[in-house]
């Protein structure tokens, strides 16, 4: 029986690592449902403090939760990586007291760069955002895997 870590036990022990100073998911009451190899889902309930003067949510705060799946999702095969650049559409508006689920996965990882689909939609499985985002990997990791611990596309 081997002890090596699985492509989804390692994106979970990178999601527990970043959690603890992700201060802005945390701040704007984000809860991470869950992760694995490329993807993620992550949800927020929209607050009074996040509604527009149209009495929408504001954009700004369904970016921040596509982009906090983007990030989950970036962030899984224990490479650090950052945004390079983004993409969103608004489909249809969210409303206060919705429950908004942004789940997405890798659309392309090779080398240092990714492109990642991440869908927005609210409780009732309504379509609010479509979100593409492009990934950099810089230098780092998030803990030390031994290199027989894991396949060669996730090192």
């Amino acid at each position: 029986m081997s002890s090596a870590m699985s492509p989804d036990e390692i994106a979970q022990r990178c999601a527990d690592i970043m959690w603890p100073d992700d201060h802005a998911a945390r701040g704007i009451g984000i809860e991470i449902l869950a992760v694995g190899a490329g993807s993620a889902k992550v949800a927020m309930k929209v607050r009074q403090d996040m509604v527009n003067g149209h009495g929408n949510c504001h954009g700004g705060f369904i970016f921040a939760v596509a982009d906090c799946a983007f990030a989950y999702a970036c962030n899984s095969h224990n490479h650090r990586t950052v945004g390079a650049g983004v993409d969103i559409n608004f489909i249809a508006p969210a409303h206060l007291g919705d429950r908004l689920i942004a789940h997405g996965h890798a659309r392309h990882q090779g080398g240092r760069s990714g492109l990642y689909d991440i869908e927005v939609e609210n409780q009732a499985g309504k379509l609010i955002a479509l979100f593409r985002g492009r990934a950099a990997r810089i230098k780092g990791h998030f803990f030390e895997i031994p290199d027989n611990a894991a396949s060669p596309q996730e090192r």
